[in-house]
């Protein structure tokens, strides 16, 4: 059982509110703790851990930024092709990654958000996600909705980058001068 039902609500909150939102960050906060084990011990920025799970696809998280305070990673899938309906991107290495999601976790407030989407995707749903909102509140709430259920997935895939392998990023050289090919909701 995923610890975040243990969260105490300081006040109302529901569906659309930001005390929710903030509910919910926590929650994503320690589904990705239980993920990624000790945030302080995650490395340096340009550090790619690999996760091999037997019932899923390599789930990899690289380390975008690293300060005190705040962690950046990008977490994404690696497909080889695009499916025959996706706009998606192909990098220069010939690989597409999706879902692809920049996540910034608040190591002194105990939560994380989902900072950036990238803009394209190989799966219809999540396309429609992406453009689904125009509050910033219901597209945080979107987005961070997405985290939280995939978290849950990959939990019980049993993914974890705490026995994760550090492999060299396969998305290094086509991102690092890409930061306009996020949607940046921060």
């Amino acid at each position: 059982m995923i610890a975040d039902s243990y969260i105490v609500p300081e006040c109302v909150i529901g569906p659309g509110s930001f005390g929710g939102l903030m509910a919910l960050y926590e929650s994503n906060f320690i589904k990705l703790d239980m993920l990624v084990g000790r945030f302080g011990e995650c490395g340096e920025p340009g550090d790619c851990r690999l996760s091999a799970a037997p019932r899923d696809r390599d789930l990899y998280l690289t380390v975008m930024e690293a300060t005190r305070y705040t962690r950046t990673f990008r977490m994404t899938y690696l497909f080889d092709e695009p499916d025959a309906d996706s706009r998606a991107v192909v990098s220069a290495s010939g690989v597409i990654a999706d879902p692809e999601l920049l996540i910034r976790v608040y190591l002194d407030a105990r939560m994380a958000e989902v900072a950036g989407w990238a803009e394209h995707h190989r799966h219809g749903a999540l396309r429609g996600l992406a453009n689904r909102f125009r509050r910033e509140l219901d597209r945080r709430w979107s987005n961070n909705m997405m985290l939280s259920k995939w978290l849950d997935f990959l939990l019980d895939a049993r993914h974890s980058f705490g026995r994760g392998v550090p492999v060299a990023d396969p998305l290094a050289a086509p991102h690092a001068g890409m930061v306009d090919a996020w949607r940046v909701t921060v």
